[in-house]
């Protein structure tokens, strides 16, 4: 069963269902309510087909309901656009009705800042939307879904673009449940480390104490005053101390030898840590609640982009979404009486390259729970050296220490090599490479400087592996959404990027959870790739401090 859904900023809206036992528009006028009913009321629970940029799914959420599967025509659009080399264009509903109708095309509505730092909007509000004022939403809605129907059926495998934008869709869902739920964060724990760090909290416009100093030593050990935050009087001052570098980044000031340059690479390090997850930042995306004994609790509420790199995989809008620094990983602690549970797809990359290239040698070692030991057998036992030989192949590196390691990788694993060598002449000819289920690179927008074509070669090499294992995780994660036991409000999944998940569940659910993760891991490995022998272990911790693992 297929429901089309609108909203209508007013918390009601329009749904239809679709296909043969197709009903006529209802209007409700309580949409979550309604959604709630629908999603429990037959023996399968319904495909709800929506669009990502009119905030149904995030709206539906705060209400408490939750779904198991839908359409997302917004994050359809972009798959579709992306595998015709259109890349980059505008892809909410309003663009696609107005492709579709050959009017105009709209530009993507900004995404919102994330809940960590906006107030909660009205329930459902309806003003992103960038269909022309006065159009049937709900019909325009429809025509889209059935001409990205259409679309893909016209593809030369459509079932795997159809599974896909199911699991981008999924994806969505989860995306949209993370950011309400948000990571267990505990602010006193925080505030302490930016202390140690840092030194007492500045006021406003001020440096912390810390930095203070160390831009005071800076300017001592030079012999006139510096700012460390301007590179041009970094710049400078490397000059005046005889010792010129091109940049300030720090590979290119760790070449110097002077009394000056830890200094500006402490400074540097924390002066990262004080702009992107300093005081402001805690204030502004982690929100506080009493805990049972008055522990100050807290969750960090960041914004997800799914599909945000061309790769397929995820990127934020808000709150650095996507990265934990270890400086701070210790704020992050499970409530009490509840535990986090953490799940890493190690060897990722090098697993899929077995899977999707049907290389027989290399899918024997991924058999392996490690698949580099089984590698290090051939270059000496050293395990360092096979998994740089196996990265080389990966990402095209041909010089130095890679170099004989990629040809004993070539000689031992000619099919993995062949499928991934034709990737990079496909991308050097300035053509687009597609993942297993059909994700597009982009193509270049020129091709006749050889530096850029081989770059784009490397890109390309590295595209049909890195895609493909942005879609394992995803339908991990599709996977693991519908797998899960029955958990209270708040627990699941609440941090995902790349290939680690991490979930926050009562303690009596873990082992529970556990095994869940695992059947879901076991899923995306057949779902994709059938009967392979490659194994898709997962690294598995259960912890209440994330910096424990």
């Amino acid at each position: 069963m297929r429901i089309a859904v609108v909203a209508d900023g007013e918390g009601g809206g329009w749904l239809r269902r679709l296909g043969a036992d197709a009903f006529p528009v209802r209007r409700v006028t309580a949409l979550a309510d309604e959604v709630r009913r629908l999603e429990h009321a037959g023996p399968q629970p319904p495909r709800w087909v929506w669009s990502a940029g009119e905030d149904v799914y995030p709206e539906l959420v705060r209400a408490g309901v939750r779904v198991v599967r839908c359409h997302d025509v917004s994050l359809t659009e972009g798959l579709l656009l992306g595998h015709h080399g259109r890349h980059g264009e505008a892809r909410s509903l309003g663009a696609a009705w107005a492709r579709l109708h050959g009017l105009p095309v709209p530009d993507d509505p900004v995404p919102p800042t994330g809940e960590g730092s906006a107030a909660q909007p009205a329930l459902f509000e309806a003003d992103r939307s960038t269909l022309p004022p006065g159009t049937d939403r709900l019909a325009a809605l429809i025509d889209v879904y059935d001409d990205q129907r259409r679309r893909t059926a016209e593809l030369p495998r459509p079932e795997r673009m159809r599974l896909l934008g199911a699991v981008e869709s999924a994806g969505g869902l989860a995306a949209a449940e993370m950011s309400h739920d948000g990571l267990p964060w505990r602010p006193a724990v925080h505030d302490e480390i930016l202390t140690e760090l840092l030194g007492p909290r500045p006021p406003a416009g001020q440096r912390p104490p810390v930095l203070a100093d160390l831009a005071v030593r800076i300017g001592d050990a030079v012999g006139r005053q510096v700012n460390p935050d301007s590179p041009a009087q970094v710049l400078r001052a490397m000059a005046w101390i005889g010792h010129p570098v091109a940049s300030t980044r720090s590979w290119v000031l760790e070449q110097v030898d002077h009394p000056v340059v830890p200094l500006l690479l402490r400074y540097k390090e924390l002066s990262r840590l004080h702009a992107a997850n300093g005081w402001s930042w805690l204030e502004s995306w982690v929100r506080e609640r009493p805990g049972p004994d008055g522990e100050r609790l807290g969750r960090f509420h960041p914004g997800y982009v799914v599909g945000g790199v061309v790769s397929g995989r995820w990127a934020a809008h808000g709150g650095g979404a996507l990265q934990v620094p270890k400086s701070v990983r210790r704020a992050v602690r499970a409530d009490p009486g509840w535990t986090l549970v953490r799940a890493d797809a190690g060897q990722l990359e090098p697993r899929v390259l077995a899977a999707v290239s049907g290389d027989g040698a290399l899918a024997a070692a991924a058999a392996d729970e490690d698949l580099y030991a089984r590698l290090a057998v051939h270059v000496g036992g050293d395990r360092e050296r096979a998994k740089i030989g196996m990265l080389a192949a990966m990402y095209g590196q041909t010089s130095g220490d890679a170099a004989p390691l990629l040809r004993t990788m070539r000689r031992l694993y000619p099919r993995a090599l062949d499928y991934v060598d034709t990737a990079a002449r496909t991308g050097e000819g300035g053509s687009a490479v597609r993942s297993w289920l059909g994700r597009t690179s982009p193509v270049p927008p020129e091709t006749g400087d050889e530096r850029r074509r081989r770059a784009h070669g490397r890109f390309t090499r590295n595209f049909v592996v890195q895609a493909t294992a942005a879609e394992w995780a995803l339908v991990l994660l599709a996977a693991l959404r519908q797998g899960l036991p029955d958990l209270p409000e708040g627990a699941g999944i609440v941090f995902f990027v790349h290939d680690e998940v991490v979930l926050h569940v009562p303690r009596e659910a873990a082992e529970a959870v556990v095994a869940a993760v695992r059947a879901a891991a076991e899923r995306a490995r057949t779902t994709l790739f059938g009967d392979t022998p490659v194994r898709f272990p997962m690294d598995m911790a259960v912890t209440d401090d994330y910096a424990d693992t």
